[in-house]
């Protein structure tokens, strides 16, 4: 966004800033449920070209690559990850997958994980599968 285009919006960077917070704060709890849920989280936040991912844990053979959605209620949590999402979050994993072949022989799984507030955050292993190019 523009600087003149900020000065214009004088909320807007507020509430950006809110929802970053909001973020971080939900995955924090996401990793925190995972982990008594016995997985090791291995990369919060992980970065490519591709794109990022919340959340990649481990469990035994499974690797989750985790997407963290913080909205007001369980619903829209549970419809915001779109295909468009699902696309860059599934070519973002083979991109990390790619610089760890100590993890190539693992299961991979897409989880989700909602977090609403007033709520327990709520994981939703294997939600869906990436798309065979």
């Amino acid at each position: 966004m523009s600087a003149a285009r900020q000065r214009a919006m004088p909320g807007a960077n507020a509430r950006r800033a809110a929802a970053e917070r909001r973020g971080r704060r939900a995955e924090a709890w996401a990793a925190w449920l995972l982990r008594l849920k016995g997985y090791r989280v291995l990369a919060r936040r992980w970065r490519g070209r591709s794109g990022e991912i919340d959340l990649i844990a481990r469990r035994g053979r499974i690797l989750a690559v985790i997407e963290v959605k913080a909205r007001g209620d369980e619903a829209t949590a549970a419809g915001s990850v779109l295909a468009k999402g699902r696309q860059r979050i599934g070519r973002a994993a083979a991109e990390y997958l790619a610089g760890r072949p100590d993890l190539a022989g693992l299961d991979v799984r897409f989880d989700v994980v909602m977090a609403s507030p007033r709520r327990l955050p709520r994981h939703l292993p294997d939600a869906w599968r990436p798309e065979s190019r």
